[in-house]
């Protein structure tokens, strides 16, 4: 038996990790453990790993080993146990290991650090990630897993060996979390999934999901994660459909990759720029002040100067408000690790550079647009200076520079546009 414990939990990553960090506190929390907020006053740590990319593998691969340096009980979770459990091996020998489908062992796993034993979970199928208790990094955001694992293959990924093929969650449970949520105080609802789109469970897809959620009472708004333009494009008249309610933020997230109909291919990506271009191209012609955010590969094996130049041309055509640039990294395991003509860094950083540029420049004129703008925004974030953040309709976030609560609803003016940035005022 073991003592309750004071446990910290660090997490990397994007926002299914995230969700992830938060049931394991909770979970933790249930147990009877106190999570705290510093290392140095911890009985237990956690760390919750990505490894999307390479430079944040180096960056987590670090700090598993000052956790294990301090020779504190360490438990790494996440991805990496999974999918490179020799670099968790060689970070931190004695550490515990859990995957992501093994998410409910996180106590077990815990205690069992404590007590000079280590395990390693890896084998569990698909952990259930709805209706457990939370300890949220932010009160008024409630991260929804809707699943886990994707229907893609692509050359360069690595998370399809962490997380695999597509687990879709009980939409019913979906919604009794989200209810669960709203009770509790939280004001916006984030979607998460590897692919929104491709949400499947008993002849409900993401359409029928929305208006399931869209439906609960209160005043709330939520935000659809990421999804691929062949999967969005197949549900398309519905999903228009579905983001007509206005709990639904008007954004969107289709990630590209790139402009080139041949690096597509090589990518395995299962559908074409016009594809892309078609899904931006009906989501504004239903919602012009739609906020489009979307992902570039930048010199991926084999890529040309000229295939490059299409990505470029493609963001200048279709102007997204969010631009997530990415320098092509080998991962091991992969297809594309094994391509001929990869580039070397100096190429990879330069069409880096060359595009961050190209899309700062755009930034400008797109929330320029926004200045004059007058509505609601439901306050979400702590800013800068005693600044709060809040967000718009479209998810803009919006500065507002007078003293205001996580969670309020006020209405402003849009008087400045920044890079990424408006600047509001509140209006009676």
């Amino acid at each position: 038996m073991v003592g309750l414990a004071r446990v910290f939990v660090e997490v990397f990553g994007c926002s299914a990790n995230q969700a992830d960090a938060e049931i394991a506190s909770g979970l933790l929390d249930q147990a009877g453990h106190t999570v705290v907020g510093s290392p140095e006053i911890a009985d237990a740590l956690v760390v919750l790993t990505c490894t999307v990319k390479t430079p944040t593998e180096k960056r987590v691969v670090k700090r598993i080993s000052e956790l294990s340096a301090s020779k504190v009980p360490l438990v790494v979770a996440g991805c990496m146990p999974k999918a490179q459990p020799e670099l968790v091996e060689g970070a931190a020998p004695d550490a515990c290991m859990v995957g992501p489908d093994d998410l409910l062992g996180i106590v077990d796993a815990v205690e069992a650090a404590i007590r000079g034993k280590r395990i390693v979970e890896n084998s569990r199928g698909p952990a259930e990630r709805t209706c457990l208790p939370r300890v949220r990094a932010n009160p008024v955001v409630h991260i929804a897993p809707i699943s886990t694992g994707c229907l893609g293959d692509c050359s360069y990924c690595i998370v399809k060996r962490a997380r695999g093929r597509i687990h879709s969650y009980p939409a019913d449970l979906i919604v009794e979390d989200a209810k669960r949520a709203l009770e509790e105080g939280c004001r916006e609802i984030w979607l998460t999934a590897e692919d929104t789109a491709a949400y499947h469970w008993n002849g409900t897809r993401l359409p029928g999901l929305l208006e399931e959620l869209t439906a609960m009472d209160g005043k709330f708004y939520i935000r659809v994660g990421m999804m691929t333009p062949n999967q969005a494009g197949s549900i398309l008249d519905d999903l228009l459909e579905a983001y007509r309610s206005g709990k639904v933020y008007k954004f969107l997230h289709a990630p590209v990759q790139s402009g080139n109909d041949s690096v597509l291919t090589a990518m395995n990506r299962r559908y074409t720029v016009d594809t892309f271009r078609a899904l931006v191209g009906a989501f504004r012609g239903a919602y012009p002040s739609l906020s489009l955010s979307t992902d570039i590969i930048c010199g991926f094996p084999g890529e040309t100067d000229g295939q490059f130049d299409d990505s470029i041309r493609l963001v200048e055509e279709v102007v997204p408000d969010v631009l997530n640039i990415s320098r092509f990294w080998p991962r091991p395991g992969t297809e594309a690790e094994a391509m001929e003509g990869q580039h070397h860094g100096r190429v990879t950083k330069m069409r880096s550079r060359r595009m961050s540029d190209r899309w700062r420049r755009l930034s400008s004129d797109i929330n320029r647009r926004w200045i004059g703008w007058m509505g609601e925004v439901v306050v979400d974030e702590q800013g800068r200076d005693g600044s709060m953040v809040g967000r718009n309709n479209a998810y803009k976030p919006v500065v507002i520079k007078e003293p205001l609560e996580l969670g309020e609803i006020v209405k402003v003016r849009v008087t400045e546009a920044g890079t990424g940035y408006l600047v509001g005022q509140i209006v009676d």
